[in-house]
């Protein structure tokens, strides 16, 4: 028999969206319909991607925003070629918290990098997601939820309101050009309500 086809979902969202929550519990439910999932992260995902990650959360280090992009992505490059490639090519279910929509929201919507230079630099890791779940959330719901974390804020946290109005406008945006591939949800629902909603969707799509 041959292996199925690996599904790769990822979900995105602004600051406070849910996103880490909604990636637990989608695992969860996939695994106990008996599919194999890798649950990972970006950045991050391989001991050079979480090292890059540490380096880009760390408000402390001053980054224009074309260092951050090439950082996103060497991490990505790394992340995709040792953990995620091998494990679509399992057959595996990949449920990755932020991908390169982060990117696009992030340094070019919310920062002002050109837009084809992200493209560009996507187009070089070639891998798409299947589905892409974007979560949103009202701006007092986010600010609760990241203070209520009780942590140090990291850089992207930190980053000024109307910021993070043009990153919300970019997932928009990104949603309406691609919406056979990404789907906006309400990130305020219970968790177990958005992620039965999200496996339901990727059972309709995929099959899985």
């Amino acid at each position: 028999m041959s292996t199925p086809p690996g599904v790769f979902i990822t979900l995105e969202g602004g600051e406070g969206a849910g996103k880490s929550t909604a990636a637990q519990r989608l695992s969860a439910l996939l695994r106990a319909a008996g599919h194999e999932v890798l649950a990972t992260r970006e950045p991050g995902g391989t001991p050079g991607a979480e090292a890059i990650r540490a380096l880009l959360l760390n408000s402390d280090t001053e980054l224009t925003p074309m260092a951050q992009t090439m950082l996103h992505f060497a991490a990505r490059a790394d992340h995709v070629a040792r953990i995620i490639r091998p494990a679509l090519a399992r057959g595996a279910v990949v449920i990755c918290d932020r991908y390169s929509d982060s990117t696009m929201a992030y340094q070019a919507y919310g920062m002002g990098v050109e837009i084809p230079a992200i493209t560009a630099l996507t187009r070089l890791i070639d891998l798409t997601p299947d589905i892409t779940f974007i979560l949103e959330v009202p701006d007092d719901v986010s600010k609760s939820r990241l203070k209520s974390r009780g942590a140090a804020s990291d850089r992207y946290e930190r980053l000024a309101p109307e910021i993070m109005a043009r990153i919300t406008q970019g997932f928009h945006a990104i949603a309406t050009a691609e919406p056979a591939r990404c789907l906006l949800l309400d990130g305020t629902q219970p968790p177990e309500a958005l992620a039965a909603r999200m496996r339901a969707i990727i059972q309709e799509r995929t099959g899985r």
